[in-house]
């Protein structure tokens, strides 16, 4: 028998605020059931472990994150702000119902030193889909060193995520502002792409 959407969502929301709030292994599963007010049996009817319950509540926050991103990319004007507009991205996110006190692919990560194959499948697709995106927007930006700027993006942008653990107040002013120094350094001393 397959689980009613509502069911799911609920479940879904449990999860994801428990587990990415308070953290994965501190938060025991029937927590999670009677947040979401469903029983363990409808649980195993969607989801075989607490880990599948994990890489679901992490894939439906990657569609959210992208679809976040998408909306700031959509909001600029030039290849630069497109470039930049993951910084925008991650703001508005944070103030989403859903945004946590930093990243829950890191927190994830972190409190799993072997993660278990669906998890780390979602791991891997969230790293995956966060360069390929920035390489594509860095291309227009650079030319051929996009590949390595969107390496040195992934690092700020990981970087300023988990300084939020310090500082939950704190917005991506420096960051983007850093990366913005790194893109200056990756163009022509006249502000265009250098070409191969």
């Amino acid at each position: 028998m397959v689980m009613r959407p509502g069911t799911e969502q609920r479940l879904l929301d449990a999860a994801e605020e428990l587990f990415f709030s308070q953290g994965i292994a501190a938060t025991p599963i029937d927590a999670v059931l009677e947040r979401a007010g469903v029983s363990t049996a409808t649980l195993y009817r969607g989801y075989a472990s607490k880990e599948a319950l994990v890489a679901a509540a992490l894939t439906r926050r990657h569609d959210d994150w992208i679809a976040t991103w998408d909306r700031a990319v959509a909001a600029e004007r030039d290849d630069l702000g497109r470039l930049l507009a993951v910084f925008d991205a991650l703001d508005d996110y944070r103030s989403t119902p859903t945004g946590s006190r930093w990243c829950a692919f890191l927190g994830t990560a972190a409190e799993y030193a072997d993660a278990p194959a669906e998890v780390r499948q979602v791991l891997d697709l969230e790293t995956t889909t966060l360069r390929q995106r920035l390489v594509s927007r860095a291309a227009p930006v650079v030319g051929p060193r996009a590949e390595a700027l969107a390496d040195q993006l992934l690092l700020i942008v990981s970087g300023s995520l988990a300084m939020r653990l310090r500082d939950p107040a704190l917005d991506t002013t420096t960051a983007r502002s850093v990366a913005a120094s790194l893109i200056r350094e990756h163009t022509t001393p006249d502000g265009t792409a250098p070409t191969p």
